[in-house]
């Protein structure tokens, strides 16, 4: 997402270092990791870690923010979650997950591809392309990435909404209000219907342990 807070620190590369080394002994050609947490659990930091560490081995990893790829407008998004019930829409029904599948294909047959990438200033959705020829890995993070299909390593952050409060206030990125709260909860709840697909877990205290 473009203008995006990123608050990187020892923990991110500490867990960035043993990811990496996951990687590299298991690590085949157009290789995909994805990256699931909950508001505020560090997946950006994570993800964004972990690709520049893979250039210090020759890899060239390409990150894709999938949370990009809701089908709603940001503009629109808190309206038309309301009006049709927040407890109802809120969770892996608001990916554009052919989009997504799209976009990982164009990866694996090095195509260029065109993708949707938010403004958050703004909250306009701008078109982001990229050419595929000569990344060797793709990094998927958002809210569900681990539900995309075909990914080599899967990484949840266990760190809920409820411990991640103050970074996502230090991030401003929505204000914390009573909405905000029920979808935030909502997240969690769809967040961990699918916990159970992850190969490795970042646990509370930002350690990497197999799942």
């Amino acid at each position: 997402m473009l203008e995006d807070i990123l608050l990187i620190t020892d923990k991110h590369r500490k867990a960035a270092t043993v990811i990496v080394d996951e990687i590299l002994k298991n690590k085949t050609v157009k290789y995909i990791v994805a990256i699931s947490g909950e508001s505020g659990s560090g997946k950006s930091e994570l993800t964004h870690v972990v690709a520049k560490e893979m250039r210090k081995h020759g890899i060239f990893a390409k990150p894709i923010h999938i949370d990009n790829f809701y089908n709603t407008l940001p503009l629109e998004r808190t309206q038309w979650r309301v009006d049709n019930g927040i407890e109802k829409v809120v969770g892996l029904s608001e990916y554009k997950w052919d989009e997504i599948n799209k976009v990982i294909d164009d990866f694996k047959n090095s195509r260029k591809s065109s993708m949707p990438c938010v403004d958050l200033v703004t909250e306009q959705i701008d078109t982001l392309t990229t050419d595929f020829n000569g990344i060797d890995m793709l990094i998927i993070d958002g809210l569900y990435a681990i539900n995309t299909d075909n990914v080599d390593l899967r990484i949840f952050i266990e760190l809920t909404y409820h411990e991640t409060k103050k970074a996502q206030k230090d991030r401003g990125k929505e204000p914390q209000n009573e909405y905000r709260m029920r979808v935030l909860e909502q997240e969690h709840i769809a967040a961990l219907s699918i916990k159970n697909k992850a190969h490795l877990f970042v646990d509370m205290d930002y350690k990497v342990v197999k799942a």
